[in-house]
């Protein structure tokens, strides 16, 4: 068997958020899953496909609230496992090119769904955001840089602070940004024209799973008539919502939110929550804008593979 050293350091990078977002998770899955691969010792097709399958599960087991990887590496996967290839050597080149085109896919998604959702932005507008994802970053870079003049609304997003790597991104290219605690969102959500946040997974609902914090969002930016939209590729759509409402939400260490709280006191850090679709507006993504209503048949029309192997 290859060595697995380095897919454990991989894991251990995506389980401690030391690699952050959900899509850099599973970017980094992905070329770890190729560069196993290619240091493969194995001879035959069905011991291959053991030793990838335990790669797959360790990196699955690192992070709770991950469809996009686990989509990502079950695609590869099944590529390998439906080629009629038998040599070795000729399945490592098959998967470390499907590896190659897959992500290159998710840049191009990534840019397009930017596109997309850039075009919402007018001059004169106030956006609000909610943590870091590299799908809002770009679609507010990508605004800018086709000139429209604008201000961001950003939270500190606490237990982590990821939202001030928002931030620095975004005064880094030159964007006005204003930066607040999540506690003071309501005070503030009236003087947004919008709300765009990122996502973690879609369920078969249509309902979107992403840092804890978006559904208050969501429910402030409802009661102030400020539409609320998620940007995100369709690929992190979660397949196993089919068969239970809710997509599993990771309990992260209470020592995030308190390094040396007081003994006995239970300390609770969820990383996610669950929006449900009636909140939200609109999902842009690669594909346009349409309504969290119709994500099945939308998922169904451009990545059936995603559907049909649960029916």
């Amino acid at each position: 068997m290859a060595n697995m050293e380095s897919v454990k350091v991989t894991a251990e990078k995506i389980r401690t958020l030391e690699i952050k977002g959900a899509r850099n998770a599973a970017i980094a899955a992905i070329k770890a899953l190729q560069e196993f691969a290619q240091q493969t010792k194995t001879t035959d097709k069905d011991s291959f496909l053991f030793e990838l399958e335990q790669v797959q599960q360790l990196l699955f087991n690192t992070r709770e609230t991950e469809p996009l990887l686990r989509n990502a590496l079950q695609c590869l996967i099944n590529q390998v496992q439906s080629s009629d290839i038998q040599k070795i050597s000729e399945l490592c080149t098959l998967l470390v090119m499907s590896a190659d085109n897959f992500l290159s896919e998710l840049d191009v998604s990534r840019t397009r769904a930017a596109e997309v959702g850039a075009e919402l932005i007018q001059n004169g507008m106030t956006v609000f955001t909610h943590c870091n994802s590299s799908s809002v970053s770009q679609m507010l870079l990508k605004a800018k840089q086709d000139g429209k003049n604008f201000k961001v609304i950003c939270t500190e997003t606490r237990p982590t602070f990821q939202g001030r790597i928002t931030a620095c991104e975004l005064i880094k290219n030159g964007v006005e940004t204003t930066f607040i605690v999540d506690s003071a969102i309501q005070a503030f959500i009236s003087k947004a024209d919008f709300v765009v946040v990122g996502a973690d997974a879609f369920t078969s609902e249509g309902d979107v799973v992403n840092k804890i914090g978006t559904c208050g969002l969501a429910v402030l930016a409802y009661e102030a008539h400020k539409p609320f939209y998620i940007v995100s590729e369709l690929l992190k759509f979660d397949p196993t919502t089919f068969y239970s409402t809710l997509e599993g939400v990771e309990q992260r260490s209470p020592a995030e939110v308190w390094f040396d709280a007081p003994k006995g006191l239970d300390v609770r850090n969820p990383a996610f929550d669950v929006t449900p679709s009636r909140y939200i507006h609109g999902l842009i993504c690669e594909k346009g804008v349409f309504s969290p209503k119709n994500l099945l048949k939308v998922v169904q029309q451009f990545y059936p593979w995603l559907i049909h192997k649960h029916f």
